[in-house]
């Protein structure tokens, strides 16, 4: 049920993505990651490997406009009339899970300091010439684009490494600077 949500998903966002030339945020990589397991054979099957589907996909995310990647719930019907004779009232089914953009790894914390970002692309936009960094709020830990833990920690933002290193966080002691 899970695969068949997530599949669902990435075939909205790609259709999105499709269908819209306005620049939007782009996608983490680890967004990306979750898309490429969700149709991991069929990626394998078609010779694509994870990190070629990871640099169209987060190449591609910049088209999607933010409108567009979230739709609103369908209305709901009203309820019929009452009818004379006794029988149960009909269930009205569930709503069915409309199709939206996976959220950001921060999306359970949003940044809420200063000069922190929910996506890399704003932090880029903030300080091109700089190196953007993934901070760990929890620990005021960062990291560069080059770790295994860039964009996947549970509490983090996007920062200038700069600003991140002026409000008193440190890089990890087991990265080394690109």
């Amino acid at each position: 049920m899970r695969l068949h949500l997530v599949a669902t998903i990435c075939a909205a966002a790609i259709g999105f993505a499709a269908s819209s030339p306005a620049y939007a945020e782009q996608k983490t990589v680890k967004a990306c990651e979750d898309e490429w397991q969700a149709k991991k054979a069929e990626h394998q099957k078609a010779g694509i490997t994870e990190k070629a589907y990871v640099e169209k996909c987060r190449a591609e995310s910049a088209a999607v406009p933010p409108a567009a990647a979230t739709k609103a719930p369908p209305a709901k019907e009203p309820a019929p009339a009452p009818t004379a004779t006794k029988a149960p009232p009909a269930k009205e089914p569930a709503p069915a899970p409309t199709a939206t953009k996976a959220p950001a790894p921060t999306a359970a914390k949003a940044p809420t300091a200063a000069n922190e970002f929910s996506t890399e692309a704003a932090a880029k936009a903030r300080c091109p010439t700089d190196t953007v960094v993934w901070l760990n709020t929890s620990s005021k830990v960062f990291h560069f684009a080059s770790s295994k833990d860039y964009g996947k920690t549970k509490a983090g933002a996007y920062m200038c490494e700069k600003d991140s290193v002026a409000a008193g966080n440190r890089a990890a002691k087991n990265e080394k600077k690109p």
